[in-house]
């Protein structure tokens, strides 16, 4: 017994796990990646019917232009509550940002 106060210590099984996990990673990210980029879409097509610039809609969220950049063209990926801040600074509803029927657009 190795381990404090008379607790064993016990192997960590690695091996097939590690396989999984990063394949399940680069489905996630590929996955992502195609939603992300269509929220950035609609992100940008509403900013620019409102003649707004990303320095502008940045400034209104508190962050960089290149933050709003990385939103656009599916970089980052965007949390529910900023998601949520840009619909309200835009003026449309958060389920404009998503497909009408995301199961057949998105084949995930």
């Amino acid at each position: 017994m190795d381990g404090c106060q008379g607790v064993p210590i016990l192997p960590v099984p690695r091996g097939d796990l590690r396989v999984n996990d990063a394949a399940n990673r680069d489905m996630k990210a590929r996955s992502n990646s195609i939603i992300d980029e269509y929220i950035g879409s609609r992100i940008r097509e509403r900013r620019l019917s409102l003649n707004m610039t990303q320095e502008q809609l940045a400034k209104a969220l508190g962050v960089s232009f290149q933050q709003i950049q990385h939103y656009e063209n599916g970089v980052n990926g965007l949390s529910a509550v900023r998601l949520f801040d840009i619909c309200k600074i835009l003026n449309v509803s958060l389920s404009s940002m998503f497909p009408p029927n995301p199961h057949e657009q998105f084949s995930l």
